[in-house]
């Protein structure tokens, strides 16, 4: 499923116009990411949790060349499903 998949099914199951489902996810990411940025995590109880992980500094391989290079420390988003959304799939 792609965005427009997602914003076509919010709607329908909503009842809801495409504009207003489209806005009302943008809405969600844009909440979601700004949460993330601050450093604080997103709990949505039954599906999940949106965290920052740190990656420490390590040293990588150039597979082109074999070299051998620092890859610096980020801070990478993740998910963590939650209990009631690892049931609905399994």
């Amino acid at each position: 499923m792609n965005k427009t998949e997602l914003i076509d099914y919010i709607a329908s199951e909503a009842k809801i116009t495409k504009k207003a489902a489209g806005d009302a996810l943008a809405a969600v990411i844009k909440g979601v990411t700004v949460s993330l940025k601050k450093g604080k995590k997103v709990q949505v109880t039954g599906f999940g949790t949106f965290v920052v992980r740190s990656r420490k500094a390590r040293t990588g391989r150039n597979p082109r060349t074999g070299a051998t290079i620092k890859i610096g420390a980020s801070k990478v988003p993740a998910f963590v499903a939650g209990k009631g959304f690892k049931e609905a799939v399994k």
